[in-house]
């Protein structure tokens, strides 16, 4: 049994032309920042004698406003230009093309709240390089204590200004989300709420090597790029390879959710699985916050961003939180659920994640490239081998009503290998109409991603038991067990996040490989994201009624 490649049909090239299109003539519109005032580079004092520099802005005219407050290392005067023939904007949204159109003032920098529309909502927006980065004094240290230190006293210097209502939020995209995690565990007294959108939580489960297996891709552009726009302490490129399982180095990394408790809003989307959909979520199931709430969607990252209803849903978060106005709590969870990339076909409220109503269904693998329910009777002994380089698995299971898959899904297998003793899978859950694949929208600005996808290498398969929830488990990465050859053994991968509807004669295939599952072309695949491949080897996969390989599946009972 193999895995035919989407990526080959013919849809794939219209897809690439689309993308060219959208490179050349991306669609973003960039309008003046008219009526505020702007206080540029403003110097705030750290405790050390380190000034940080911030750009402040106000509504025009007398009073004290809430304030809304960003805080990065990319630059923040890294601003869109005027030229003869329009903007120029950051060459990221022509590489990262969105599905939809993206609208911000001359004033937004990189992933952060437009100061012209947070200013004519009566708010005041700071946007504050961190130590090292822009025009900030200092040697800045990425992800670090330290940095949450400096954003914990610019929260209390913006709270103690003479426009400053005294209430400070943080709103921001990716790092700009991250950096308000660590922050809010402090307790600064003027921060009164927060809002990452869509920010991971652990950087080495998230980001630099989830499932144990190294992402060289983006990490590496990351890495070198945050090198180029600031001054850092700590080489995070060595120090990972340094530490290539997780230890007490990447715990230093890494926020103590529990101890937030300010309200928060949180964006956890399902379309940025290679980045920040599993950490987003896990902020919204961990926070010690008893007000937190989660907007979720399967849009563009920053289309969804700066589009007009999430703009809104974040004004009503701050407006009752920040300004304590009479405004209804937002719903505990936004839910959007899609058939396919551009199609919304709900969006409802949810009281929590995973959805209490749903109906976990178990999946069997079986002969013939088949899932099998439980209900249709066990599959009998059998199993399916594939070349570790080369190779794959598929399975696919029919759908023969309406039927919604909302939540994690976890795939649970028996597998032996031979030539390796350390391989790694990856895996994915597709959706299919008839012969045509149903793409969703992915990490990167990529079109045409499954609807959800895990990877792990086998040796790091330890469950660690204290950070495992019911259907979510999570892996320690603390030691190594290479696999004997020929011994069986059972690993268990998680899949990201979704919220999808399949219609009746739909079909749901699962990919079974030992290498990524996209190309990495550029027009077509999934740039910038690699991982690295597994070593050579073949890899069987067994499933019996002793040892049950499965798909656990998130069925929602229709309403």
């Amino acid at each position: 049994m193999t895995a035919d490649t989407p990526w080959r049909r013919p849809a794939a090239f219209s897809y690439a032309l689309r993308r060219v299109r959208a490179f050349l003539r991306p669609p973003v519109t960039v309008y003046p920042a008219d009526d505020l005032v702007k206080d540029h580079d403003v110097g705030v004092a750290m405790r050390d004698g380190v000034v940080l520099r911030v750009n402040v802005y106000r509504p025009v005219g007398d009073g004290t406003f809430p304030v809304i407050l960003c805080a990065h290392p990319y630059g923040k005067d890294v601003l869109p230009k005027k030229k003869r023939r329009g903007w120029s904007f950051s060459m990221q949204y022509r590489i990262m093309n969105q599905s939809g159109p993206v609208r911000f003032s001359a004033e937004t920098s990189w992933e952060a709240p437009d100061p012209a529309w947070w200013t004519s909502q009566g708010y005041a927006v700071i946007n504050a390089d961190t130590r090292g980065g822009g025009h900030s004094e200092g040697t800045g240290d990425l992800l670090s204590d330290q940095e949450a230190l400096d954003i914990d006293e610019l929260i209390e210097w913006a709270g103690s200004q003479p426009w400053s209502t005294g209430e400070v939020g943080m709103l921001g995209v990716s790092y700009l989300a991250i950096s308000q995690y660590k922050a809010a565990a402090l307790h600064p007294p003027s921060l009164k709420a927060i809002c990452p959108w869509e920010g991971f939580t652990d950087a080495y489960r998230d980001f630099f090597t989830p499932g144990g297996i190294v992402e060289n891709g983006f990490a590496r552009i990351w890495l070198f790029m945050t090198k180029r726009v600031a001054r850092v302490s700590t080489d995070l490129a060595a120090e990972r390879r340094r530490h290539p399982l997780r230890d007490d180095w990447w715990d230093a990394l890494t926020p103590d959710l529990e101890k937030i408790s300010v309200p928060m809003l949180v964006c956890t989307s399902f379309s940025d699985g290679n980045l920040h959909s599993v950490g987003s979520m896990r902020a919204f199931q961990r926070a010690g916050s008893k007000d937190r709430f989660a907007f979720a969607h399967r849009g563009g990252k920053w289309a969804t961003f700066y589009c007009e209803d999430a703009k809104l849903a974040q004004l009503a978060f701050f407006d009752r939180y920040l300004r304590h106005r009479e405004v209804p709590a937002p719903p505990r969870m936004r839910l959007e659920v899609r058939d396919a990339a551009d199609r919304v076909v709900e969006v409802r409220s949810e009281s929590e994640w995973p959805v209490k109503r749903t109906s976990w269904t178990t999946l069997r693998l079986a002969e013939g490239g088949t899932l099998r329910s439980e209900s249709a009777g066990g599959a009998p002994a059998g199993s399916a081998s594939f070349d570790l380089r080369r190779g794959s698995l598929a399975f696919r299971y029919d759908f023969d009503e309406d039927t919604e898959i909302t939540g994690p899904m976890t795939l649970r297998l028996w597998v032996s290998c031979e030539g390796t003793d350390d391989p790694e899978l990856f895996a994915g859950v597709e959706k299919w109409s008839g012969t045509r694949y149903v793409p969703f929208q992915g990490s990167y600005g990529y079109g045409r991603d499954r609807v959800a996808s895990g990877r792990l290498r086998v040796a790091l398969r330890e469950l660690d038991p204290e950070r495992s929830m019911p259907h979510q488990p999570e892996h320690t990465f603390r030691r190594l067990q290479p696999v004997v050859p020929g011994e069986i053994v059972e690993v268990c991968i998680p899949l990201t996040p979704s919220a999808t509807l399949f219609r009746a004669g739909d079909s749901m295939r699962l990919l079974l490989a030992g290498r990524y599952l996209e190309p990495r072309n550029p027009f077509f695949g999934h740039f910038p994201a690699r991982y690295r491949p597994s070593a050579a080897g073949t890899i069987t996969v067994h499933w019996s009624p002793e040892r049950p390989s499965s798909l656990e599946t998130p069925v929602i009972p229709r309403r």
